[in-house]
């Protein structure tokens, strides 16, 4: 797993961290506003939804049984903890390519924004059970699209 930094992502989609960002002070000087860390993207007559996501702890070494992609709009994950969490994306195509499959490790203060048509794990989680708010697209059509594997994969530091 390689630590997750905005130039390796790049490929998938935008990280979401104020390290290293410009603020703008706002509200008297009393809050600073990282703005415009992602670009959302919606297609097809689609809203934005905010959600909030628990995942389960899991184990490493971990069984990757397959991925899934949202072909009509981004998905925006940040964590609601400050542990680090792994990532597993794999470029877009028709099915995912196992050999082209990568596995990321935020820091626990970032968050990713997956672009549309990226393949991707559900999200994982280590440690203890952990929220994440979620930013994704709701609306009219088909926007999750699942590939199982046949061979095993697995996820480990």
């Amino acid at each position: 797993m390689q630590a997750l930094t905005a130039e390796a992502f790049a490929p998938f989609g935008d990280v979401l961290q104020t390290e290293g960002m410009a603020a703008q002070s706002i509200n008297q000087g009393n809050t600073q506003k990282f703005a415009d860390l992602a670009k959302i993207s919606l297609h097809q007559g689609g809203r934005a939804q905010v959600s909030i996501y628990r995942s389960k702890a899991i184990e490493l070494p971990f069984r990757i049984y397959g991925l899934e992609r949202h072909p009509l709009g981004s998905q925006a994950f940040y964590p609601l903890h400050q542990r680090p969490f792994p990532i597993v994306v794999a470029v877009p195509g028709d099915i995912p390519d196992v050999e082209r499959i990568h596995a990321f490790l935020s820091n626990g203060r970032q968050g990713i924004n997956i672009h549309p048509g990226v393949w991707h794990h559900y999200q994982l989680t280590l440690e203890q059970d952990s929220e994440y708010i979620v930013i994704d697209r709701a609306g009219p059509g088909n926007n999750c699209d699942e590939h199982q594997f046949a061979q095993e994969i697995t996820l480990s530091l």
